[in-house]
């Protein structure tokens, strides 16, 4: 995260962007305006705590690019947040805004504190204090703002309650991941997972394999990982292994029924946070397995839908011979090293910022209903869901086979396209 050390999460997402900016010959005045944020807030947000000591936390706010639309992100808190963190976030937001074809812009928030140590009234005043800062700078047309890494519907709540308070008004549509009810959609609970299974099932077509005589393994058993399985089932896929973390054993452990497991009822023995109850699954007949072990299954889909860094040159040799296709749920799962020779063995990877692009698709969605004040039902939400996924898929596919390159290289080349164009037209570059 942030606080690695020697690593920079805004140096990796300009290299990134560097190297696909020289293979589509992008020309200098694009690249040094790409490969920078438009303009950055890093603020003080002073807050009176509750033993009557007032604290100073320090905020930001990234809007790296709005060619294309307001710019659209998360707000994280976190104690090792950093502004380079920040950066490299909005960056991948407008590729994945533009992946995904969403007339939006990326952007990113933060603020360094640990909501663990703080009270909720405590937090409610960061998040009071955080939009009295940028208060002129975010809006329903400038730039929209989203839960992230331990901020939820009740922080998007306070900051979109201190945004009317200042501008007088009802502006639901400043921010998203609101709760049902209070300008929040249906289907965003769903919509990263359904979003992973519509661009596999396309990917399933194009390799002419029936899902139905497909098996899988999944990293994670959250909120992206169970809807994922929920749907790769509905399409005829079967799921044998799943793995999770075991917060009481500070460990992960994998959990395998070779003919398949019952998605309900591995849920009944599930906490809250994804957390699988090891001895009640054991006694339903699974196979409890080492952690790393959902990477080595004997099938031919591969889904990490939990952190980062997960499958590496460490462990890539691991994965066995029968996989054909990876579907990047998680943010950044694949390290540079383990895509060579996942390339050099001829596995599909469909990469993160295209797999997973059905959660700032649904939180678009959102945006657009809360300014319209009308909310569409459940089955609308899915339906326009499926239509940009399945769009967005076949548009990053139709690039990779033209220009004979990865689909991860190819849906680079799609993003910076459409970002750098939106630039030349508006006559910046």
């Amino acid at each position: 995260m942030s606080g690695n050390k020697g690593y920079n999460p805004f140096a990796m997402a300009q290299a990134e962007f560097d190297r696909v900016a020289k293979t589509i010959g992008l020309d200098p005045g694009a690249v040094e305006l790409l490969r920078n944020p438009m303009r950055e807030y890093h603020f003080s947000i002073p807050v009176r705590m509750d033993d009557g000591e007032t604290k100073v936390f320090r905020g930001f706010r990234v809007q790296h690019n709005d060619a294309r639309g307001p710019s659209k992100g998360g707000i994280r808190f976190h104690p090792q947040e950093t502004i380079d963190t920040v950066r490299a976030l909005a960056m991948w937001m407008t590729w994945k805004c533009a992946v995904a074809d969403l007339p939006l812009g990326g952007g990113k928030g933060g603020v360094i504190c640990d909501p663990h140590h703080l009270s909720p009234r405590e937090q409610e005043q960061i998040c009071r204090g955080w939009i009295r800062q940028v208060g002129r700078d975010v809006g329903p047309n400038r730039d929209v703002p989203a839960p992230d890494i331990m901020t939820s519907a009740q922080h998007m709540l306070w900051m979109l309650d201190e945004y009317e308070a200042l501008h007088g008004g009802h502006y639901p549509g400043v921010i998203t991941g609101k709760p049902v009810g209070m300008g929040g959609s249906l289907g965003r609970t769903q919509a990263t997972g359904y979003g992973v299974v519509y661009t596999l099932r396309e990917a399933l077509k194009e390799l002419n394999h029936d899902p139905e005589n497909t098996t899988a393994s999944v990293q994670g058993f959250g909120n992206v990982a169970q809807y994922a399985i929920e749907l790769y089932h509905r399409i005829g896929g079967t799921t044998v292994c799943v793995s999770c973390w075991d917060e009481s054993e500070q460990t992960s452990y994998s959990y395998r029924k070779k003919d398949g497991i019952d998605l309900k009822e591995l849920r009944s023995v599930t906490d809250g946070f994804g957390g699988i109850d090891r001895k009640r699954a054991a006694d339903l007949g699974y196979e409890v397995l080492a952690g790393e072990d959902w990477l080595t299954q004997e099938v031919d889909i591969l889904m990490p839908n939990a952190i980062e860094n997960q499958i590496t040159g460490e462990n890539v040799g691991g994965i066995h011979q029968r996989v054909r296709v990876i579907a990047e749920g998680a943010n950044g799962p694949t390290t540079p090293e383990a895509d060579h020779v996942l390339a050099e063995r001829g596995i599909f990877v469909i990469p993160d910022f295209l797999a997973n692009a059905g959660g700032v698709t649904c939180s678009y969605f959102e945006q657009v209903q809360s300014n319209m004040n009308y909310f569409w039902e459940l089955g609308e939400v899915l339906g326009k869901l499926d239509i940009k996924m399945t769009s967005a898929y076949h548009d990053v596919s139709n690039v990779a086979r033209r220009q004979k390159t990865s689909m991860r290289d190819a849906a680079y080349m799609v993003a910076i396209g459409r970002v750098a164009s939106a630039c030349r037209d508006r006559g910046w570059i």
